[in-house]
């Protein structure tokens, strides 16, 4: 046994390239991650490997290679960016004698510090334990069976038997005050349904400017900052429209790439905002080298949850960053917005982007004049570099349909 730390903050960061195998992670996305826990990165281990070894997930010579290294810089908790097994962190402590955090440990960490509301801290619990579950073998091995002899027979149940159905009775009442919860928006999706209240939600990669967008829209003052999953607990706010109509704005946790399942499920209820939109604008970094990739891991998300058939538009934000591209807005074949070129944090844009949920939210029948772009003379769409239009299906002016709001939102 080993004394673990209240708190690391000296880590070293492991991240293994796998040839021929699609669960490679960024680097550096991973040392972003790390950032945004609030740990100090005082060394980063890297290597190949074919597949992960089944005892220490790396090799041996790798594994003893993070043992010199935590000796060495004093380190408080080894980072994987990867999914252990809770037999390969097991044997990883045992060897290194220090904190072994997995890809999903991490993100969990980060979601909890991000946690303010009362029903995302309940979400968070559940995810952390759900994930603890399984892991609680980890810290009771020298309790894991009960001792033999005269006069220890008997019955009773163990220090890591006790834990396990403790942690599954604090599961099942998270579960019921979250259904209760559930049932609360439940009920003020139906007033809005009653007041055809229309919402709009706002999704995409953590990190590509939502939140900012957010405050441009509605006038808000969410949390803006330059990390990972900044937002945490869903905002909801009405945006006044030209023409007199109005819609809800939720801007909702961002996305990243193997989203631990544990948080899918204890997030059901705050992901239902964007499962019940009724359209979804697409955050998209336009500086982002790898937003075709970030696209495919947030459409995956939005499929894991139903949200797939919502109708999108997508946003390429933050296009001051970008050499001669102006604000604009692109239409598919049928005369449809597919996406619109904003930045959100100069402003440029933004109103263009009004229009545009301005049209969309028009009642049936009504004529409105389409959006004119600030500048007539923006590149074409080919002209972008790496930028490719999404082509899994077409946008259509489908009838907006309902939302949730906040407690405490007045609509």
């Amino acid at each position: 046994m080993f004394e673990r730390p209240r708190s690391g903050e000296n880590a070293i960061l492991v991240h293994i390239d796998f040839k021929r195998s699609d669960s490679n992670e960024e680097l550096s996305e991973f040392q972003e991650l790390a950032r945004s826990a609030g740990v100090t990165s005082v060394a980063t281990i890297t290597g190949s490997r074919q597949t992960p070894n089944p005892k220490y997930f790396v090799g041996a010579g790798k594994a003893e290679e993070i043992r010199v290294c935590v000796q060495a810089r004093s380190a408080d908790v080894i980072l994987f960016n990867h999914r252990l097994s809770p037999a390969q962190e097991r044997n990883l402590e045992a060897l290194v004698q220090c904190r072994v955090l997995d890809r999903t440990g991490l993100i969990l960490d980060i979601f909890a510090q991000r946690a303010s509301s009362f029903e995302g801290k309940l979400q968070v619990e559940l995810a952390q334990l759900q994930h603890l579950s399984t892991r609680l073998v980890r810290g009771w091995t020298h309790l894991e069976r009960q001792k033999g002899g005269i006069g220890l027979r008997g019955p009773g149940e163990t220090q890591l038997e006790t834990d396990r159905r403790l942690v599954r009775l604090r599961i099942k009442q998270i579960k019921k005050r979250l259904d209760k919860v559930q049932l609360q928006r439940e009920g003020r999706r139906k007033t809005r349904r009653k007041r055809a209240v229309h919402t709009v939600s706002l999704v995409g990669y953590t990190n590509t400017g939502k939140s900012t967008l957010f405050n441009q829209l509605t006038g808000a003052a969410a949390l803006c900052a330059n990390q990972l999953f900044a937002t945490l607990d869903p905002m909801l706010r009405r945006v006044k429209l030209p023409g007199a109509e109005s819609v809800v704005l939720v801007d909702t946790v961002g996305f990243i790439r193997h989203l631990p399942h544990d948080l899918v499920a204890a997030f059901r209820s705050t992901l239902e905002e964007t499962r019940e939109a009724s359209l979804l604008l697409h955050v998209i970094d336009a500086n982002d080298d790898h937003r075709q990739h970030h696209i495919a891991q947030v459409r995956e998300v939005l499929q894991e949850i139903g949200a797939d058939s919502v109708p999108q538009i997508e946003i390429y934000n933050k296009i001051d960053l970008l050499e001669k591209i102006e604000p604009r807005v692109d239409r598919d074949e049928y005369g449809q917005v597919s996406r619109v070129w904003v930045s959100a944090g100069t402003g440029a844009g933004v109103e263009l982007l009004r229009q545009v949920l301005a049209e969309y939210s028009a009642p049936a029948g009504t004529q409105r004049e389409p959006p004119v772009d600030e500048d007539s003379s923006a590149a074409d769409l080919d002209e972008v570099p790496q930028i490719h239009a999404a082509s899994d299906s077409d946008i259509s002016p489908n009838a907006f349909g309902i939302g949730r709001k906040r407690r405490g939102t007045k609509t």
